[in-house]
């Protein structure tokens, strides 16, 4: 690699290194290699000590001396003693100054361009994917995502699941792994009982045939209202003490739970009404989530579970001393297994019929065997940390702790102020039709640029859906956020309109310049590189090309810390650092108008580069990149 040493072969085939999809890890290497030279120490702990630097000031890669675990010396006199016997005039490294404890590590720009570019060129899509070991060794990953309830508002909860969910599914895919997305919808419950004896009363043949969600919808708003008043008082009782069976025996509670009970019994009548109104839902529902790009492998629901999987669940539960009788109820005190904070929860009602929880478990395992899963991810709102603690604990109490531990509950914040701001929103379509709404307005300001752009509604709303999901994913998911429909949809700082503008941008420098992607591709590829970066030598004596160079380097690195903390804010923060770094650059390396044209396809490479990189990033949040 540009008249460096071989790298060491041992350190190549450390478990931790990605030639074959992450660039700076063979830096990291080079790196490692010198440092087990200098100080004798043990390959891998050499090679993990080669941090990613966290700003380009402070280097490409940075040593944190400590973890080289040397004994008998201050760490900061080791890190002085390495910089000064680091080598001189190193093909791969500017010769390091310490600072501190920590050894930061400069990549020579020159090596690193002709390193970089061929490397991306030819994966081009694929650049920042790890590359699997094979279809027959690809893990499997199930993941749970949107899962709204039949009938009832596609709230913000949904609206979060559905974008954080897309994006962890993407990116374990990128990585490799085989991934099955499940939608679980909430189509089983005491709460369809509700919306059957909703529909007796209200429901119309005509407004279904009209606007079949949005009639289920009102529908059960209607219901939902008669109801209030009995669960009031249900709950009053409750507070107070007293048996709450005589009113829950009475009214709305026995209708609802007498259809319930007519489902779980099999009905046939009753079963054909909630598979009508199921089947208008996922139908629905199937072309929303197409305008964000998702598509689900499996349309799941507490329905499908078996009721032999829930008795099994059950008779584990007595046989491990779990289950407890209370009154009618089958409770389980999770206070008496270990775990008070879990407090008590109702496995199966009074009434007979079963819950959440029980058939929750029961879904579990028959994922297992039907999928063989490696590793399962639910995608739901903090709200339901506790709920999801009890699921894992559950696992353990039937003598499946294996399978607890390869099941994750991601949790996120809530999105203040979005029915206040949209109004009456009850479906996701809404949400999205009034962002597109608003795109669309502000497109129109700019009549001679509007006029240029050929699908201006479609190109609406996919810039609305950018800038919903980029709005939901800028902070840590765990945090709440304020949906903001106006700063959601501007074009001026970190928005989902700027990204796309700085795609579209990076599209109309090629355009200018009368280039193709597989011109450059060619250009690139036919000598690796070297005649793109020798006429680039001019520009690499300014920080504008070389940091776009760096920063595109670390793209690979930054999708792999994503896999571990699954933070979508990880990739955005990025894509935003890539663009103020372009923004800055456009003005100094300009493509149009260059000394000659050599240097002007040379650069043109440069900002494709740097594109292809935004695409990248953009897909794998979900986005649609726009060219106009």
């Amino acid at each position: 690699m540009n008249g460096a040493e071989p790298a060491p072969p041992d350190m190549c085939r450390l478990p931790e290194v990605h030639l074959l999809s992450r660039p700076v890890d063979m830096y990291r290497v080079y790196v490692a290699g010198i440092l087990v030279q200098l100080t004798g120490c043990d390959p891998a702990v050499a090679y993990n000590a080669v941090q990613a630097a966290t700003t380009l000031p402070k280097g490409d890669l940075t040593i944190p001396v400590p973890r080289l675990r040397i004994k008998g010396k201050k760490p900061d006199e080791v890190c002085a003693d390495l910089a000064a016997r680091f080598p001189e005039a190193h093909p791969l490294f500017v010769k390091p100054a310490p600072t501190g404890i920590h050894l930061p590590i400069y990549l020579q720009p020159r090596s690193l361009i002709q390193y970089l570019l061929p490397y991306l060129f030819e994966r081009n899509e694929q650049y920042g994917h790890d590359r699997a070991d094979g279809e027959d060794n690809k893990k499997r990953v199930l993941v749970e995502f949107s899962s709204p309830n039949i009938a009832k508002e596609f709230h913000a909860g949904h609206l979060r699941s559905t974008i954080i969910g897309a994006f962890i599914a993407n990116l374990y895919a990128s990585m490799g792994w085989d991934v099955v997305k499940i939608n679980y919808l909430g189509d089983w419950g005491k709460q369809f009982g509700l919306l059957a004896v909703g529909w007796q009363r209200y429901g119309s043949e005509d407004e279904l045939a009209r606007e079949p969600l949005r009639h289920l919808l009102d529908v059960y708003a209607r219901i939902n209202s008669d109801f209030k008043p009995e669960q009031d008082a249900s709950k009053a009782a409750r507070d107070k003490g007293e048996d709450t069976a005589a009113i829950e025996s009475n009214g709305l509670f026995a209708e609802r739970n007498a259809f319930f009970r007519r489902m779980e019994d099999g009905d046939e009548e009753a079963l054909a009404l909630w598979k009508r109104f199921r089947d208008i839902s996922i139908d629905r529902y199937t072309a929303t989530y197409a305008r964000l790009n998702i598509a689900f492998d499996e349309y799941a629901g507490e329905s499908q579970v078996k009721a032999e999987t829930v008795k099994a669940v059950e008779k584990l539960l007595v046989d491990k001393g779990v289950y407890e009788e209370d009154n009618g109820s089958w409770l389980i005190d999770f206070g008496k297994h270990g775990s008070k904070a879990l407090g008590v929860a109702v496995v199966r009602g009074r009434t007979g019929t079963t819950t959440y929880l029980l058939r929750d478990v029961a879904a579990v395992l028959e994922r297992e065997t039907k999928y063989h899963f490696d590793k399962m991810v639910y995608v739901v709102s903090s709200e339901q940390d506790l709920y999801f603690q009890r699921i894992f604990k559950v696992l353990q109490l039937i003598g499946r702790d294996d399978l607890a531990q390869r099941v994750q509950h991601v949790n996120f914040g809530k999105v203040m102020g979005m029915s206040s701001r949209l109004g009456n929103v009850k479906l996701l379509s809404d949400i999205l039709d009034q962002t597109a709404n608003a795109m669309h307005d502000v497109m129109r300001r700019n009549q001679t640029k509007y006029a240029q752009v050929p699908d201006p509604e479609g190109v609406a709303d996919t810039v609305g859906i950018a800038a919903v999901m980029v709005q939901d994913m800028t902070g840590k998911r765990i945090n709440n956020y304020p949906f903001d429909i106006t700063r959601m949809t501007s074009f001026e700082g970190d928005t989902g309109p700027y990204l796309q503008y700085c795609h579209a941008r990076l599209c109309s420098i090629l355009r200018k310049a009368g280039l193709s992607r597989g011109e450059l591709r060619s250009y690139i590829l036919e000598d690796g590189g070297a005649t793109a970066t020798a006429t680039l030598a001019p520009d690499l004596k300014t920080s504008h090309c070389v940091d776009l160079f760096r920063l595109m380097a670390q793209y690979p690195d930054v999708t792999g810390m994503a896999l571990k903390n699954l933070e979508p804010s990880t990739i955005l923060t990025y894509l935003f650092r890539l663009t103020h770094q372009l923004s800055s650059a456009y003005d100094v390396l300009q493509v149009v108008g260059a000394a000659s044209h050599e240097i002007m396809v040379a650069r043109a490479v440069v900002y494709e580069s740097a594109r292809q990189v935004l695409e990248n990033g953009m897909r794998l949040l979900g986005l649609t990149p726009v060219e106009r």
